[in-house]
């Protein structure tokens, strides 16, 4: 049975994700210390912060599916998250584009997996390689692009899945300052009207306040709401400059 149109299809609504009483770690480790509950609301983008080891990274891959929780409860829209589900999709630092594969090749993947017809993977694909600004790059190789350009891809690959969840692990911390402030901005245009919902992990503390609607503490089990509207010099006004202050003390 052949899929709907990509392109001409809706947005589908971010997803309702919640952790009760959740305890992180790996299955043959050690627990993480102390237990995550969050309740992350649909198309909200949540910035998560913290310590060195506290649990960032395993964080998301148990709301992927990818790690149990050791204790408690994982759920997206009211139902456990047991395993990988395509309507969740991961972004990582490194940009794990197969190296074989053209750009648009690699946007493609995940829609061939699903079995997507050739035609409709070739235009969605070029949608959002336009998106990225990527349109004129379609027939490269990945070892042919900067690293910014390589995590462009990335994104466009991650959304051209339409995932409801987005779950993205310090994608720009490899970049240099100017070409992560154009991601920043980059990210926050293309989310605009997807509807996903996005957990975003970082060390950058304005990265947090510039990205997300909240800020969570991983490890103090605090959630901070960010002032609006977002702007890249909101860092000065006093209510940021005062949050910022928090955050810092926290870490």
């Amino acid at each position: 049975m052949s899929s709907a149109p990509l392109t001409t299809a809706p947005s589908p609504a971010g997803a309702a994700l919640a952790l009760q009483d959740v305890r992180l770690g790996h299955p043959d480790g050690a627990a993480l210390p102390g237990t995550v509950t969050l309740r992350i609301a649909p198309g909200e983008l949540l910035a998560v912060v913290g310590p060195s080891g506290c649990g960032k990274s395993t964080l998301l891959r148990t709301l992927a599916g990818l790690l149990p929780p050791l204790e408690g409860y994982v759920t997206q829209d009211g139902e456990p998250v047991a395993r990988p589900a395509a309507d969740r999709a991961l972004v990582f630092q490194h940009d794990a584009l197969l190296p074989w594969r053209t750009v648009r090749a690699n946007v493609e993947l995940p829609l061939a997996i699903r079995r997507v017809p050739r035609a409709e993977r070739r235009r969605s694909a070029a949608d959002w390689l336009d998106r990225v600004g990527l349109a004129d790059h379609a027939h490269k190789l990945p070892h042919q692009l900067s690293g910014g350009q390589r995590q462009r891809v990335q994104l466009a690959r991650a959304l051209a899945g339409r995932p409801r969840t987005v779950l993205m692990d310090e994608p720009f911390g490899a970049l240099d300052a100017h070409t992560r402030a154009e991601m920043q901005d980059l990210l926050v245009d293309i989310l605009r009207g997807t509807g996903a919902t996005v957990v975003f992990v970082t060390h950058d503390v304005d990265e947090a306040l510039h990205l997300g609607d909240r800020v969570v503490l991983l490890g103090s089990d605090r959630v901070l709401d960010v002032p609006r509207p977002r702007r890249r010099d909101a860092q000065h006004a006093p209510e940021t400059a005062e949050l910022r202050r928090r955050i810092l003390e926290s870490l």
